[in-house]
């Protein structure tokens, strides 16, 4: 590679880095958009609590099961093509969630959407990993990991009032309708550092001298055969264990907020719509705060000398003795001090959620993918279990055992990042 002396690097990894931030947005928003829906669903066709409990948690049995496999899918396919493809196919699915009737038929659809996002984060792993250097790699994943929150953030209000003035369905044809269009939007820009047109030289070599891995995702590097070996690799150290379980406690208590929050506040605080769709906002603002500072703070410790492994995990372990506050929910009348418990509590679980950094630290070069995989395939099996969990502990209304559940789970991850991880360095 030829540098002139005076080039100046161009910024394009900042481009992709917005690419990847509002491609968040419309997952979790795909991903979540039901939450605002559920008690018009169920008053309209009569389902309990229950049974609620079980559609919400099926987007999180797909979505973990096939975790590996997408995980594997992602590194034998580039980013470029791998991602409109499955983001076009679940936005469908969105859309077609209008039509269902049926415990059955919204059970299938949450289903089929869990499927289609499964790889996703492991693209922008990927992506992360081959456009930016160490020094900005926490930075960057804190960005688009805040992403997971705007939405919820500034975007539930919206839809809790479509819900009250189109109706439910409304929901999911804005939302999957947003994420046609960007399928589209994302195959024409996007492309991996070797690829693309609009990065010159400069920003390769120094990108690529701060440990950028160039050819991660591009076509010539996904051509490797699947091996039982590697897929035994990812799951026999302990230190992946300890990253992949101490995910599972953070994401733990976001699937109590994006799924049962809405109906929490609805229905055992007994606010109105308005109030709802306000009060069910301000935790993903703190989310999407400490997601944002997470990042920077972690890079920051980096740069004034820490070791890597001190500089990530020390923004999650604070996240998760925060995110542990969200019992104090439970010993206050008024639901505007309960919503400060929730706000603090998901404020911690954003500073927590630079995990995805770890991965890019620890897995093998060869195997970010899968191991990415893995990682997000055990974190969101508690898109199975929380759901579910808190619609049995609260089926008589009662949300204050639920609660519990979710704090003492972050004290799990607490345990786990420090005595597990160790150093922060590739198993391989």
């Amino acid at each position: 590679m030829t540098i002139d002396a005076a080039q100046k690097p161009t910024r394009v990894r900042y481009l992709m880095l917005a690419m990847m931030f509002f491609t968040v947005v419309i997952n979790y928003l795909d991903r979540n958009n039901i939450s605002t829906t559920v008690s018009a669903i169920k008053g309209e066709f009569h389902i309990d609590n229950a049974e609620m409990g079980l559609i919400l948690g099926a987007f999180g049995w797909t979505y973990a099961l096939f975790q590996i496999p997408g995980g594997w899918l992602v590194d034998k396919m580039s980013p470029r093509i791998l991602l409109p493809i499955i983001l076009i196919l679940w936005s469908l699915a969105t859309i077609s969630t209008s039509l269902a009737s049926t415990v059955f038929a919204f059970f299938a659809i949450r289903l089929m959407v869990g499927l289609l996002e499964a790889p996703a984060y492991s693209i922008f792993n990927q992506v992360t990993t081959s456009w930016f250097p160490t020094r900005e790699r926490a930075t960057a994943v804190g960005v688009f990991i805040s992403a997971q929150f705007l939405g919820p953030a500034f975007i539930t209000g919206l839809l809790v009032f479509m819900v009250h003035a189109y109706g439910w369905r409304s929901v999911f044809y804005v939302t999957g309708g947003a994420g046609l269009v960007w399928g589209v939007i994302w195959y024409l820009v996007y492309r991996g550092p070797r690829e693309s047109r609009l990065a010159n030289a400069a920003e390769l070599a120094e990108i690529e001298a701060g440990g950028a891995i160039l050819d991660l995702g591009s076509i010539a590097a996904t051509k490797t055969k699947f091996t039982w070996a590697d897929f035994l690799t990812v799951f026999k150290y302990k230190k992946l264990w300890g990253i992949y379980i101490g995910q599972f406690t953070i994401t733990s208590s976001q699937f109590f907020f994006f799924t049962w929050f809405p109906t929490y506040l609805s229905e055992y605080r007994h606010l109105s719509v308005l109030k709802t769709g306000l009060y069910a906002s301000l935790p993903f603002a703190g989310a999407w705060l400490g997601a944002l500072c997470s990042g920077f703070f972690s890079d920051w410790l980096l740069r004034r000398g820490f070791t890597l492994g001190t500089a990530r995990k020390t923004p999650i372990i604070m996240g998760l003795l925060i995110s542990s506050v969200i019992v104090g929910a439970n010993y206050v009348e008024s639901p505007e001090l309960a919503v400060m418990f929730f706000t603090l509590a998901l404020f911690g679980n954003g500073l927590a959620s630079i995990g995805w950094s770890l991965i890019s630290s620890a897995a093998p070069k060869r195997l970010i993918g899968l191991t990415g995989g893995a990682f997000n395939g055990i974190s969101n099996l508690s898109g199975i279990v929380t759901p579910i969990i808190i619609g049995y502990l609260a089926e008589n209304g009662n949300f204050a055992p639920g609660l519990i559940y979710i704090g003492c789970v972050a004290l799990v991850g607490v345990f786990a990042y420090v005595t597990m991880i160790g150093k922060l360095e590739p198993v391989e």
